[in-house]
């Protein structure tokens, strides 16, 4: 196969209560093993992809064959988003974001609570499913955005810095139909440590 699904780097359990354990079990090994599947069926005749990471495919989505770019551009985006959001969430993290992340936040949002607001507001107004992002742009601003499904920003040319699911199977099964207030809590969970490498990596 060419591409895997990474485990995940802490038991399902881990982010009880926040992030229940039936649905870290379901959403790594069912929905995120499905883009994994999916993304290896359609690069399966094309070898040239099959050397390439995840995250050139996404940037690159223009040259990836006709027949398969949508497949692609599912799945090669769910297996990119994914991967990126077990990293940036850990046990017994959250709280206020320390190091460069922190600096970043003051200077371009005010302050953390001005931030939160302003991400849980664009991940609570995404309508349907689809992801909220901070990200260093093509331009290279700091900017929260939201996308739809499982696109990233990558195809835009920005770097995702940190992201949350906002698809329903994220969160419906701890907190129903009430996002807003997954997207709360979603904050106790945050591996400030990982998005400061994120950030890094953007500069």
């Amino acid at each position: 196969m060419a591409f895997e699904l990474p485990p995940l780097p802490y038991n399902y359990d881990a982010l009880e209560p926040y992030i229940d354990s039936q649905t870290m079990q379901l959403h790594h090994d069912m929905h995120h093993q499905a883009y994994v599947n999916n993304l290896n069926s359609a690069v399966e005749k094309y070898s040239d992809l099959q050397s390439k990471s995840p995250d050139e495919l996404i940037r690159e989505l223009n040259s990836v064959p006709e027949d398969v770019r949508t497949t692609v551009r599912n799945n090669g985006g769910g297996h990119l988003n994914h991967t990126m959001f077990w990293q940036i969430m850990a046990p017994n993290a959250g709280g206020e974001p320390t190091g460069a992340i922190a600096e970043l936040i003051t200077n371009n949002f005010g302050d953390f609570e001005t931030f939160k607001q302003k991400f849980n507001d664009a991940g609570t107004k995404q309508f349907g499913s689809g992801w909220v992002w901070l990200v260093r742009s093509s331009d290279g601003k700091f900017e929260v955005m939201s996308t739809p499904n499982q696109d990233s920003p990558t195809t835009q040319g920005h770097f995702p810095i940190m992201g949350n699911d906002v698809w329903e199977h994220a969160y419906y099964l701890k907190y129903q139909n009430k996002r807003a207030e997954y997207l709360k809590q979603w904050w106790n969970v945050v591996n400030w440590n990982e998005i400061n490498k994120r950030l890094e990596m953007a500069r």
